[in-house]
């Protein structure tokens, strides 16, 4: 059978590299448009308690966090979580950032369903990412004992399974992200936040970002695809 997991660490370094390169784009593009101050001198913070407001949502707080480009949303607190640069910054880069995280709060709100199906799916994906490193880690020390102790099918059939969930995962991911930017977008536009120079870079720098995502996506379903069709053309010899 030819099942291993040689390939899966190219295919790895190959998305690995493109997602570097998605990244430094935008992380490019985020300095850039950082260092150009909004005509109204609105900070991410005060974008996103506006946005949240706009929108019936007060029960939803807005925080600092360390480090960079680590804006998230937590529906399990309800609170918009916003890094440095985004919570103090008066440009387009965070106001694109602080709309997006509000964006998922906006999704959290109205009980969008990829939302929902995606955070009923995050034991699964931490499960089956567990599952992955235990095999992994099996398979160099002593890939033969593996498949000798259980049968060959067994372990494809836990790996693709586990993979399947990975896979799945990135896959939703990507409508609640878009759906978080075009929300954003949306709302910069009609809320008269920004000038059309800014929207623009608002944006170009969502859409970057977006990109993130679909670069992990394909990864995840590449590296599902080579375990198919290798357990499907081992059990055919």
């Amino acid at each position: 059978m030819g099942f291993g997991f040689g390939p899966v660490m190219i295919i790895g370094f190959l998305f690995m590299g493109l997602g570097m390169l998605v990244s430094s784009v935008l992380r490019s593009r985020f300095a850039r448009y950082s260092q150009q101050p909004s005509q109204l001198g609105m900070t991410g913070k005060e974008i996103a308690e506006r946005m949240l407001s706009d929108h019936g949502i007060y029960d939803v707080q807005v925080t600092c966090v360390q480090g960079e480009l680590t804006d998230h949303y937590n529906p399990m607190n309800k609170t918009v979580n916003l890094s440095e640069q985004v919570y103090h910054g008066a440009n387009a880069a965070a106001a694109a950032v602080a709309a997006h995280e509000c964006g998922h709060a906006v999704q959290h709100a109205k009980a969008y369903a990829p939302l929902n199906f995606r955070s009923k799916l995050v034991p699964l994906q931490n499960i089956s990412g567990t599952i992955i490193n235990m095999i992994m880690m099996v398979s160099f020390i002593g890939g033969s004992v593996l498949f000798e102790t259980f049968p060959t099918t067994l372990v494809a059939s836990v790996v693709i399974g586990a993979y399947g969930t990975l896979a799945l995962f990135s896959l939703v991911t990507l409508p609640v992200e878009f759906d978080a930017s075009k929300r954003a977008l949306q709302w910069i536009e009609s809320s008269g936040i920004s000038t059309s120079q800014e929207y623009d870079q608002s944006k170009d720098a969502l859409k970057w970002a977006a990109m993130t995502y679909v670069v992990a996506a394909l990864g995840a379903l590449v590296t599902l695809l080579y375990f198919i069709l290798s357990f499907v053309g081992g059990s055919e010899d």
